[in-house]
């Protein structure tokens, strides 16, 4: 407090100088010049509300004293109140002919009209400091770029995006503050970070809740094992539902003010929750998670050295051995010299949603997107306008997977005149869609034999480019999978467990089609002699025995599995439709298997744990009566001898 006082006076010093530079006091009333002195004992003495009741009384003598209005904006400002200082900075210099010796009081009401979304008036009010010549370069440089956000901030207004927020249901806003919306790959579950108001002893904590219906339920806690008597918040989940990420403050483990913990759910458990540890964390603020599709990716926001600006986006990545990489900043493309926070990255991982008010914007925070391009840079990121984004600070942002809704978070006042943080969705204008749309493949895996549910490796790839694009698993209670599926890939899906053969399935999204969610249940066929699965990511031209370059990530699999399983001998089979001669079936079906053994032997695999057969047209799977069936037909198979 004393150190604010000396601040004070040091200030109303400077500002009595400045009105007192070679120029006498506007009024020429006796009565008001001598109360405005006395303003300045007052004000020297430290009785700030005494000298504010005395600029007041002179300015009722002289409703032009201009000088009076201006002492009495910098005494509200040094107070707080910027009302009251807008109104009198505003009254004073609505009268004052333009001055030089006024800039920094230029610049004062040029902010508070940006405060509150004047755009105009803040562009005029800073061009008249920039013609006083200031000689504050960090002013000058604020100003000019001030001038741009206005000029923007105009522009945006006229050309509105189409945008019409619906607030969700009371049951799901029921708290007094609701914010960081998240939801699962197939918008099942819903999640967030509520509190019961901002007062110092209601924490927060995460709840969810489920979509029956259409409808979503009344909210629960997360789990006991999460929520504390400590903050919890800023919650991200997977894809899948299984692996959740958030932030919590001063516990007892933490690493610096604000750290990062996950917690994996199994049936319906959620673990206790660890620390990420310094890896990850840092001793500086660490906050604002957003995982991708299949967890294996953070981004989140740091205060941590290093950066670009004081808040910064970070990303790291699991790799196989289970630990997370030292994170990266995402570099100048993302973060400026301002403040870069809230990241949401879209399930197709195409997308990155963030808060940002470096980016040219609106004026305080604003909601951008940036995509991520074929070389995987991030393109420059694009304000997603008016009247999303406001004069105000805005929150993050959660775009659905097939990119139809959004959810976000704004403050409001109830109908009792309290100030509220309520949950809105909205249907997502063209604009501010992801480049990319996704469904999801969803199912359960489970033994061929007993039809118990197991614990799987699930691997989805792009078959094109030979790239691991996720990886989860199945869950050991249910045997629960999701992955995220995204138009205009071929994708190979992979599911494998000790003991078991793997299975492999094709999905095909790169014609244009409507995505639409896929069930698919897998079993897992134990190893033991006679046990067969299809390979169905073997391609081959009509008519032809040359594996497509596509074929490579699945006989690359297959060569993984003869690694894994040393003592395991197979036959690789080949079979066709019945179209065409059966004798070309039969040397069509035995050169396509052929080539499948000599990729494999040529790969290290010993000759003698392989040996390859054609069967023609003698053993369909399903009668030849349709193209459909007779794709199923052209098949390979391993089968273990």
């Amino acid at each position: 407090m004393y150190k604010l006082l000396i601040v004070a006076f040091l200030f109303l010093s400077s500002a009595a100088t400045v009105l007192a530079q070679g120029q006498n006091l506007s009024t020429t009333n006796s009565k008001a010049e001598k109360l405005y002195f006395k303003a300045d004992e007052y004000a020297r003495a430290r009785n700030f509300n005494r000298a504010l009741e005395t600029l007041e009384e002179a300015t009722e003598k002289d409703p032009k004293f201009i000088e009076a209005y201006i002492k009495a904006a910098n005494l509200h400002k040094m107070m707080g109140n910027k009302a009251a200082s807008f109104k009198n900075l505003q009254k004073g210099l609505s009268i004052a002919p333009f001055n030089p010796a006024y800039a920094n009081f230029y610049f004062d009401l040029a902010d508070l009209y940006m405060e509150q979304g004047m755009y105009e008036e803040a562009k005029q009010n800073f061009g008249t400091f920039l013609k006083a010549s200031p000689k504050n370069p960090k002013l000058v440089a604020w100003a000019r770029e001030q001038v741009k956000v206005a000029d923007y901030a105009m522009e945006a207004m006229k050309n509105p995006v189409p945008f019409d927020p619906v607030q969700m249901s009371g049951s799901v806003n029921k708290f007094g503050l609701q914010y960081f919306p998240y939801t699962t790959a197939d918008q099942r579950f819903f999640i967030y970070t509520a509190r019961a108001s901002a007062r110092p002893d209601h924490d927060e904590n995460i709840f969810i809740t489920e979509r029956v219906n259409g409808e979503w339920q009344v909210p629960v806690s997360i789990s006991e094992n999460i929520n504390t008597n400590a903050n919890e918040g800023a919650a991200t989940i997977s894809g899948d539902g299984k692996t959740l990420v958030f932030t919590s403050c001063s516990r007892p483990d933490g690493f610096g003010d604000c750290d990062l913990y996950i917690s994996f759910r199994t049936g319906s458990e959620w673990s206790k929750p660890k620390n990420m540890g310094m890896t990850v964390n840092s001793k500086a603020w660490d906050s604002q998670p957003s995982l991708s599709a299949d967890g294996r990716t953070l981004y989140f926001t740091s205060t941590r050295g290093g950066g670009v600006g004081k808040e910064d986006i970070w990303v790291t990545y699991l790799i196989d051995d289970g630990s997370w990489v030292k994170p990266k900043n995402m570099g100048k493309s993302i973060n400026t010299t301002g403040r870069d926070m809230a990241p949401s990255v879209h399930m197709s991982g195409s997308t990155l949603y963030f808060v940002s008010d470096g980016h040219l914007g609106m004026g305080g925070l604003d909601v951008f997107k940036a995509n991520l391009d074929a070389q995987k840079q991030w393109s420059e990121p694009k304000n997603l306008g008016y009247p999303l984004n406001t004069h105000a600070d805005e929150g993050s942002l959660f775009i659905t997977p097939d990119n139809k809704v959004g959810y976000y978070s704004r403050q409001v006042t109830t109908d009792a005149g309290v100030p509220a943080v309520q949950l809105f969705r909205f249907d997502v204008p063209t604009e501010w869609r992801s480049s990319e749309n996704s469904t999801y493949a969803q199912g359960r895996v489970f033994d061929a034999t007993t039809k118990k549910p197991l614990a799987a490796q699930v691997q989805l790839y792009d078959v094109k480019a030979d790239s691991l694009l996720q990886q989860v698993g199945s869950d050991k209670v249910s045997g629960e999978y999701t992955v995220v599926l995204t138009e205009g890939k071929q994708y190979a899906l992979y599911v494998s467990a000790p003991n078991y053969l793997m299975n492999s399935v094709s999905f095909d999204y790169t014609s244009p089609k409507s995505l639409s969610p896929v069930a698919l249940d897998v079993y897992l066929e134990p190893i033991k002699a006679g046990a067969a699965v299809v390979l169905n990511n073997l391609f081959f031209d009509t008519g032809k025995y040359d594996l497509e370059k596509e074929s490579k990530t699945e006989l690359n699999k297959l060569i993984k599995f003869m690694q894994l399983n040393g003592t395991v001998k197979i036959e690789i089979e080949g079979h066709t439709d019945d179209v065409g001669a059966d004798k070309d079936n039969q040397v069509l079906s035995e050169k396509r298997a052929k080539s499948v053994a000599e990729y494999i032997t040529s790969n290290g695999i010993s000759k003698d744990r392989i040996r390859f057969k054609g069967y023609g047209e003698t053993k369909p799977v399903r009668p030849n009566t349709s193209e459909e069936n007779r794709k199923l037909n052209r098949r390979i198979e391993m089968r273990v001898l």
